[in-house]
């Protein structure tokens, strides 16, 4: 079922009986760039996250969703909301570890490789998150797992000595370290450019959910799929600092409901997909399953090394990180 076309319910339902009794503003248009296709899960709930607003402020903030990269590539959004080009978006949150190294706590290898562990990693992070954020004059409103992480492969991989000299699909710092740890060749390739990599062998392996490759159909060019719950990364939509402060109290009161529906209604959807997706390969023709005993073992060693190498890069901030997780737990 499209998320789009699931009715608002609950808060924003509230938010549109506030609305009520608010006097008439100028209207606001806020453009929204999302890196994923538009029949990705994280691109429907933002769509339906906008018409949420949209109908909760009666038409007041109108957001529009530009999926696929169409108005800015991945890499750029941030950015763009930063310096005001654009009011939201949305971004890969790990997208972001090389300018600091906390932004990438959900692709530390093998932390949380689980919903529900993912979900108490997200909360033990918040308050850095938020922090950092504020610093670069963002605001993060939700934020969203993908199904954990697995590899994808052209051949049959059964130790990490098979992975030498592949070329690899990095998409952030970890993805990065992962392909020198292990022999392969990073070749950075936003969401968007996925498929044309793989036609055309600029890439011939990577690690991602399995929405990505089911989005992507890349059964047209790889063959196994490998179920190594590496880790669970998360997509978050930040408004620009400056555009919140100058939101009424009551349209922020709107915006928050409606991005807390979004928040628990992607995770559904991210949990539904996981199955959906895995389905979807095999049916596609990929052989998918769980990796090697060999393999995991020789993959959590280096998930060791670069958990030890997160943890310094990201100092202070990473170990009040992980330590309120490992006290969740």
């Amino acid at each position: 079922m499209k998320l789009t076309n699931k009715l608002m319910t609950g808060a924003a339902s509230i938010a549109i009986a506030v609305t009520g009794a608010l006097p008439a503003l100028a209207a606001e248009k806020w453009d929204m760039p999302m890196a994923y296709s538009a029949s990705n899960f994280h691109s429907e709930n933002g769509a339906a996250f906008a018409e949420c607003v949209t109908t909760g402020t009666q038409g007041e903030i109108t957001i529009t969703t530009h999926p696929g990269g169409a108005l800015f590539a991945g890499a750029d959004i941030k950015r763009a909301i930063q310096t005001g080009q654009v009011q939201i978006g949305e971004r890969l949150m790990s997208g972001h570890a090389n300018e600091n190294a906390v932004f990438g706590f959900d692709s530390v290898p093998f932390l949380a490789p689980s919903f529900e562990n993912s979900a108490k990693l997200f909360e033990a992070a918040k308050p850095s998150m938020e922090k950092l954020l504020e610093e670069q004059n963002l605001v993060m409103l939700y934020a969203v797992p993908w199904p954990p992480q697995g590899l994808y492969f052209n051949k049959e991989v059964n130790s990490v000595a098979d992975m030498k000299g592949l070329k690899f699909r990095s998409y952030n710092n970890a993805t990065a370290r992962l392909a020198e740890l292990t022999g392969m060749l990073p070749v950075t390739i936003e969401a968007a450019e996925i498929s044309q990599a793989f036609a055309t062998g600029v890439a011939e392996s990577m690690i991602s959910s399995g929405a990505t490759g089911y989005d992507r159909k890349v059964w047209e060019s790889l063959s196994h799929f490998y179920e190594v719950d590496a880790w669970l990364p998360y997509n978050y939509v930040m408004v620009n600092k400056d555009v919140w402060e100058d939101t009424s109290d009551a349209h922020q009161g709107i915006i928050t409901s409606c991005a807390g529906e979004a928040q628990e209604r992607g995770l559904d959807a991210a949990k539904a997909y996981t199955k959906l997706t895995m389905d979807g390969l095999a049916e596609g023709g990929m052989t998918v399953g769980s990796a090697s005993d060999a393999l995991m073992a020789e993959l959590r060693e280096i998930g060791e090394t670069m958990t030890a190498e997160w943890l310094e890069a990201a100092g202070e901030d990473g170990k009040t990180i992980v330590d309120a997780y490992k006290g969740m737990n």
